[in-house]
């Protein structure tokens, strides 16, 4: 099994915690989606501390979601429902986690569909970054 390198922008299957879920009692995510890796930082004793933001179907109603242009998903090979990447919650982890999954059982040493283009993934830093500014970022562990 080849893991990828965590980098940012790279967009993963990882079965998501959303942050409402988590404070309602749940520890495991429903469902395996994609997540754009946001940010992956090596700590002091070695282990590299990912940020993932979700990619959802279901139209959001934060401002700064941002939606993946239908060439972006045929790029990446995911579907052609339209899809947002949400910019105000995270899931953070120990790389790779518990939670990283195959994007298909027919590819199961496949985790990942391919990085989001700069400018996609810029704008998505952007949103986040404005719900960090406004105090209405949330974060969720799920190495617990």
């Amino acid at each position: 099994m080849a893991l990828p390198t965590p980098e940012p922008g790279l967009v993963i299957c990882y079965s998501y915690l959303w942050h409402d879920q988590q404070r309602s009692g749940e520890s495991e995510g429903r469902k395996n989606r994609p997540c754009a890796i946001i940010l992956a930082v090596k700590d002091d004793t070695g282990d590299i501390r990912t940020y993932v933001a979700p990619i959802t179907h279901v139209r959001p109603s934060d401002p700064h979601a941002i939606e993946l242009p239908p060439f972006v998903k045929r790029k990446l090979g995911m579907d052609e429902t339209p899809s947002w990447v949400i910019c105000n919650e995270l899931n953070w982890f120990i790389w790779p986690g518990f939670d990283l999954q195959p994007i298909a059982r027919e590819t199961p040493d496949s985790f990942a569909w391919g990085f989001l283009p700069v400018e996609i993934f810029e704008a998505v830093k952007r949103g986040i970054l404005a719900h960090r500014e406004a105090g209405k970022l949330k974060t969720t562990q799920r190495d617990e």
